[in-house]
């Protein structure tokens, strides 16, 4: 599919916009200023596939805590930061790689230069985050409730200040808990500046009604080439967050690398336990670390169609009666009992992972780059 054109910018090692891959992006949810623990956290994400990491900065003493956090974060480090134009210095004092804040909170004019000025002697970017549930007064009482033209225009006032002061390193997003909304900000925006735009649905909600909203949302707008960094904001654990955000990539075809399970919806001619089968692959691979390679592994449940039916598939496994067979690019290898199926598919797919790639080093660009 055709990427709109955007602008690049560098997050740290990461490129954004322009012809770079469209990356992955979360926040912790641990205290800031507990630097070991935001670490962990850190450390979990990028095992987890992630590309750059969003930290809450609500005081002086997190805002201290950053040097530590930023000198051993594997990822690099976005400092969010509302109101307090000091926090903002402190932080690109500190070392972060981005900014997260939008200018029009920061007071008067004098404090926005300073940000800038600070911003522009270690070409740090920021990014302007607009949200539907906090827009600007005159905005609301202009159009009545949150629209896509009052986030747009939100958005295009925060970048005027900053290009006010001559700086363009901006990113942006407009983010909303309705899709709708969101998908019309985003394409009116889209069509109006060239700066690379960060995607997501905001307050999403859980995994299981949060990971619906944000397919859709951030599937729609991938699709119409639309997005440049993404996150999938989802209650709970951010590390959860990852393989949503990478399946949807990697089903639009914008990462070729990572596992893909195929499995059938099963029928009257199912005579396994295909719905256990499928969980129990799935919970193995999802253990595996991230692949500089693509795999797609098929759990069929039918012996005499399944292999041609994920003929393109890797390795997989069509379940019979009380047996099955195991398959290899839609090859029959061996006829096995059913209590023999995963750990020989298993045993297939581990095998080839050793051969065939190395587990990704977390935040190493440089293979990042060649993997997307």
């Amino acid at each position: 599919m055709d990427r709109r054109k955007s602008k690049t910018i560098r997050i740290g090692n990461v490129s954004v916009g322009g012809e770079a891959p469209v990356a992955v992006q979360s926040m912790t949810n641990t205290d800031t200023r507990q630097a070991e623990a935001t670490l962990a956290q850190i450390r979990e994400l990028a095992l987890a596939g992630c590309d750059i990491v969003r930290l809450a900065v609500p005081d002086e003493e997190a805002a201290a805590a950053l040097g530590q956090i930023v000198a051993a974060s594997p990822l690099p480090v976005i400092a969010d930061i509302h109101f307090d134009y000091r926090l903002a210095l402190k932080a690109v004092a500190q070392g972060v790689h981005g900014l997260r804040l939008n200018p029009g909170n920061i007071g008067e004019k004098w404090k926005i230069k300073e940000i800038v000025q600070a911003l522009k002697e270690k070409q740090i970017p920021i990014r302007i985050g607009v949200n539907a549930g906090s827009l600007e007064k005159d905005l609301l009482e202009r159009y009545g409730k949150p629209t896509a033209q009052a986030l747009v225009e939100s958005a295009l006032r925060h970048v005027r200040l900053l290009e006010e002061e001559g700086y363009d390193q901006i990113k942006l997003s407009l983010k909303s808990s309705q899709v709708p909304l969101l998908l019309e900000a985003y394409r009116r925006i889209a069509a109006q500046v060239e700066y690379p735009l960060h995607i997501g649905v905001t307050e999403a909600g859980t995994v299981r009604s949060g990971l619906v909203k944000s397919a859709v949302g951030i599937g729609a707008l991938l699709a119409e080439g639309i997005g440049d960094t993404l996150r999938v904001s989802l209650t709970g654990d951010p590390v959860q967050e990852i393989p949503v955000a990478l399946e949807i990539l990697r089903v639009l075809g914008l990462r070729r690398r990572g596992v893909e399970l195929i499995s059938c919806p099963t029928c009257g001619r199912t005579q396994v336990d295909l719905a256990a089968l499928a969980e129990k692959v799935e919970e193995k691979l999802q253990a595996l670390p991230p692949l500089t390679i693509p795999l797609k592994v098929a759990v069929m449940g039918c012996a005499v169609n399944g292999p041609g039916e994920a003929r393109d598939a890797d390795f997989g496994i069509a379940g019979g009666k009380g047996a099955g067979l195991l398959f290899r690019q839609g090859e029959i290898v061996a006829k096995l009992s059913e209590e023999e199926l995963l750990p020989a598919l298993l045993r297939e797919i581990e095998a080839h992972v050793r051969t065939q790639t190395e587990p990704i080093p977390a935040g190493n660009e440089t293979l990042r780059k060649g993997m997307n």
